[in-house]
């Protein structure tokens, strides 16, 4: 890539923003219209997950396939290629007749959405060299999630007690026509020097890995958890991870380089991205649900309630890509698994559900660990890594969000489903979301304890060490050196 000036760094950033935007934009906007789509299509609670699942599943088995490809093909390309796809794909969600259609244009979606994000941070990280501005435009990065979760439930529920939740889809139209304008005129193209070959048995593992145990996890409380098919998709799961670890050990140019996870630091960030991001998906599937059908209140007021934990988002995800740069990823590591840990802690204990003050209290928690939380994860899975490594490093990043959001609200939405039938009332609802709130200050936990491991002296030592093995091509210990890049 050219050496660019300020301004276009500047630019370029903007553009890879506005594709991050319209794709956390569609999640946050969606959940704030489960409760209109469950009523127009006579859904379940495991219907609604599909909704979310089949997106986050899609998107989470493509996106280090769309790395690499970008890394070959070149990232504009393949960046421009996920823009289109993605604006018909929310075209076509905007026209669908049932439940089982909307759920295959969201994997349409998906498809597009695979080649946005990751390819988007590979970009950034190619553009913004310096390790100080590098982190200041990932925290730029992270606040734009806090912009989309801001506008997302008020813009969501607007569109939904006015227009209609097919709605919600439209807006993506328009600004990935404007990216897509912006990209054409000030991106320029970039690729790995040294791409990776396709790795289709690979990729056939993550697809077979994710969607067998996601669906074991969703279809479970009704099917039952000993039932013959519920055990069969739990046994293709684990048959496919054993297999995919086994099948990438001994390739040289492997989808996913198990020597990555030799770091400390990346390997705490990909854990701490799953329960993050379980802990944030569930945590909104919960409260559209509990707001609007328990409350009773419209998709607009339901949106509103929730503004002060976007807000805490939208303020200190900047000022956590700030205090990434200037002190490194820890305090806010420890600071972010604290407030979401206690935000979970607030509902599994207190019954915040109970009074207003309570319920905000957790809600500006919640925010707050949210929004500290994801610069952090982001510069600590590609600061220590080689440039040439970006592509792959940065999707399993966004792989690791992806997985964890997809297993949140399987997760969640199973606890949920399996204490409280269809029509559940305000005390059983709560009764059975006590046990999800409490995997939810779990997870708030993990990230507080292991941001505290894997952000130390012995954990940057090892990340060190990691990057000396891609730099020096040294061979791992069951295939033959590679020094390709992603």
């Amino acid at each position: 890539m050219p050496e660019l000036s300020h301004r276009r760094r500047l630019l370029v950033l903007a553009i890879c923003c506005m594709s991050l935007l319209i794709v956390s934009l569609d999640n946050t906007v969606l959940n704030v219209a489960l409760p209109s789509m469950q009523k127009e299509f006579h859904a379940s609670v495991s219907g609604m997950q599909w909704t979310i699942d089949a997106y986050t599943l899609v998107l989470a088995a493509l996106l280090m396939l769309s790395g690499s490809t970008a890394d070959r093909l070149g990232r504009r390309r393949i960046f421009l290629t996920g823009l289109v796809v993605f604006a018909v794909g929310s075209l076509l969600c905007s026209l669908a007749p049932s439940l089982e259609w909307l759920v295959i244009f969201r994997m349409v979606q998906a498809v597009g959405g695979s080649m946005l994000n990751p390819v988007a941070m590979s970009i950034i990280t190619n553009t913004f060299t310096e390790p100080r501005e590098r982190a200041r435009a990932i925290g730029v990065w992270g606040g734009v999630v806090g912009i989309s979760m801001a506008a997302g439930p008020v813009v969501g529920g607007l569109l939904v007690q006015t227009v209609g939740w097919r709605s919600i889809f439209w807006i993506n139209v328009p600004i990935g026509a404007l990216a897509l304008f912006l990209t054409l005129r000030y991106v320029p193209e970039s690729r790995a020097p040294k791409p990776r070959r396709v790795d289709p048995v690979g990729q056939l593992l993550v697809i077979t890995l994710l969607g067998s145990l996601t669906y074991a996890i969703i279809e479970a409380p009704e099917a039952g958890w000993t039932s013959a098919t519920i055990l069969a998709f739990v046994l293709v799961a684990l048959a496919s991870l054993v297999g995919l670890i086994g099948y990438e050990r001994r390739r040289r140019e492997p989808l996913i380089d198990l020597r990555f996870f030799h770091s400390a630091p990346f390997s705490g960030a990909t854990v701490i991205a799953v329960c993050a991001f379980a802990a944030l998906s569930g945590f909104l599937f919960l409260n559209t649900l509990y707001l609007q059908n328990i409350r009773s209140l419209s998709a607009l007021d339901a949106g509103l309630y929730m503004l002060p934990m976007a807000s805490m988002t939208l303020i200190f995800a900047p000022l956590s890509g700030r205090l990434v740069g200037s002190r490194g990823p820890r305090l806010s590591l420890l600071l972010a698994g604290a407030a979401m840990g206690g935000s979970g802690l607030l509902f599994a204990a207190f019954d915040a559900e109970s009074a207003n003050p309570l319920l905000f209290t957790g809600y500006v928690l919640f925010g707050i660990g949210f929004g500290l939380v994801n610069a952090p994860i982001t510069n600590t899975a590609v600061s220590g890594m080689p440039r040439a490594q970006a592509g792959v490093a940065a999707a399993v990043a966004s792989t690791s969000r992806q997985v964890g959001q997809s297993l949140g609200v399987a997760v969640i939405g199973a606890v949920l489903a399996a204490g409280a039938g269809a029509g559940a009332g305000s005390a059983e609802f709560i009764a059975a979301a006590r046990p999800a709130y409490w995997i939810i200050a779990g997870c708030g936990a993990a990230v507080l304890v292991l941001g505290a491991l894997t952000s130390g002296r012995w954990a940057r030592a090892t990340a060190r060490r990691t990057a000396a093995l891609f730099e020096e091509g040294t061979p791992r210990g069951h295939a033959p050196a590679t020094n390709a890049g992603p």
